[in-house]
């Protein structure tokens, strides 16, 4: 009978230690030791691709972000998990000055600089773990940033707290656009999967519950990014055309 109980003890101990040892797509490590189950979880996607509705959303599993300025993040830093161009560029120009960035920025902790751009009516603003999308007035927050040693850009900002704003751009242009954006509290890179109309594209975003969105530069070579899908794969977004590019959201693993 003793035998019996036993036996019962180690299959319940067993089936307890296996159901606490699945890995969440979320969860960077999920380390469990015991008698009977030994494993060891860990991400395997540092990015999560989903799409929906003629968009592409792009969820970073990341610890920290900057905006990189001058030269692109490589792609052998094992840390950065996903690059795209941000803040407009003004000229292009064989040599990098943060003058020829639209707007001013933050950088690695420093504030810069740049040219003014009426196109420019918000930004994002990131520092202490915490990121802001902000509207018109944002230069004392760009001084925050700058203080608590974060990254910021400006650019022209689409939602607001689920509400459309008035852009510069109209409606009528075509593109494929992207935007960087909030959905459900999390930070993703949006873009349509094809040329639509910017007016199509809000839309778009909207129906999607993006609560949040800033504009991200695009067109050919600007539109040059890429994230990694693990670590030993690179998606490229769209090819690089040219070399004038001069800043990038840059998002590192977790």
């Amino acid at each position: 009978m003793m035998g019996f109980v036993k036996f019962i003890y180690i299959i319940f101990t067993f089936v307890i230690g296996f159901a606490f040892c699945s890995c969440k797509p979320n969860n960077k490590v999920d380390k469990i030791d015991s008698d009977t189950c030994v494993v060891d979880c860990q991400e395997i996607n540092h990015n999560i691709v989903e799409t929906q509705n003629g968009l592409k959303f792009i969820y970073p599993n990341f610890s920290k972000i900057d905006l990189v300025c001058g030269t692109m993040p490589t792609k052998n830093d094992n840390s950065v998990i996903l690059v795209v161009e941000a803040a407009y560029t003004g000229e292009c120009l064989d040599q990098f000055k943060h003058t020829n960035i639209a707007g001013d920025h933050v950088s690695d902790g420093k504030r810069y600089r740049g040219y003014k751009c009426s196109r420019n009516t918000g930004a994002f603003v990131y520092y202490n773990g915490n990121w802001k999308f902000c509207y018109k007035q944002y230069s004392n927050e760009l001084d925050s940033a700058a203080n608590y040693g974060g990254a910021a850009f400006a650019q022209e900002l689409i939602i607001k707290n689920k509400e459309l704003l008035k852009t510069p751009r109209k409606d009528s242009s075509k593109n494929i656009f992207r935007v960087l954006g909030e959905v459900s509290g999390k930070l993703c890179i949006v873009e349509s999967d094809t040329i639509v109309t910017f007016g199509e594209f809000k839309n778009k975003l909207i129906a999607a519950n993006v609560e949040n969105a800033i504009y991200l530069d695009m067109g050919n070579g600007w539109n040059h990014g890429w994230y990694r899908a693990a670590a030993d794969s690179i998606i490229e977004l769209y090819p690089k055309t040219h070399n004038y590019c001069t800043n990038w959201i840059t998002f590192y693993e977790k």
